[in-house]
């Protein structure tokens, strides 16, 4: 399998799912200004929304967006317990948060990301972004994961989201539980090597 990503970017989700699952794998850049791969592919070849991540098969398929790719990388390899068995009631629950956060979270940095988007567009973003974090907090409790205490594709997913605060100017710490929950995931020995994978982390 072949994951194409840019550093920090949500394809760092699927890169930490990947390790954490121990299947095999190669990794591709993107460059977003020219849309060109490491290998100097046109990416909108690969992946016509031009996004990043995109897992291309070993058979030549590829599949696109960031929670159905690592359902599918939990699913190569079940005894990992990075996702619920497919059909019981906990893959729904497991389905539930990743939906919240690609809709509710991950969506609302856009405008943060965006340097024609207007201060009072980014301000309107953060107060939702505050509200989101207020019941991630209730959400996680003194769970030491998103699901309870096994880590699931879902901490790879939340914990890639949060680590874009910084860059926008958001002080995780005004949410004790989630700064404490993203130190935690950040020591996992997988997350770190991602991290440095991706030049992220020395």
């Amino acid at each position: 399998m072949k994951l194409y990503y840019a550093p920090g970017a949500c394809s760092l989700s699927p890169h930490i799912v990947l390790l954490e699952a121990g299947l095999p794998f190669t990794l591709e850049k993107i460059d977003f200004k020219t849309k060109k791969t490491g290998a100097g592919v046109d990416y909108l070849t690969v992946n016509s929304k031009g996004a990043v991540p995109a897992l291309q098969l070993d058979d030549g398929r590829v599949l696109t967006e960031g929670p159905a790719i690592i359902q599918y990388l939990a699913d190569q390899k079940p005894d990992s317990g990075l996702a619920a068995r497919a059909g019981s009631f906990e893959r729904y629950q497991l389905m539930e948060i990743l939906n919240y956060i690609t809709s509710e979270v991950h969506k609302e940095f856009s405008p943060l990301f965006n340097p024609e988007a207007s201060a009072e567009r980014k301000a309107a973003a953060k107060t939702a972004l505050g509200k989101k974090f207020d019941w991630l907090s209730g959400f996680l409790g003194t769970k030491t994961s998103l699901m309870g205490s096994a880590f699931t594709v879902a901490d790879a997913y939340l914990f890639t989201v949060l680590s874009w605060t910084g860059h926008v100017g958001i002080d995780l710490k005004q949410w004790p539980s989630l700064s404490a929950y993203h130190s935690r995931i950040a020591q996992r020995p997988k997350v770190q090597q991602a991290l440095k994978e991706e030049g992220l982390l020395k």
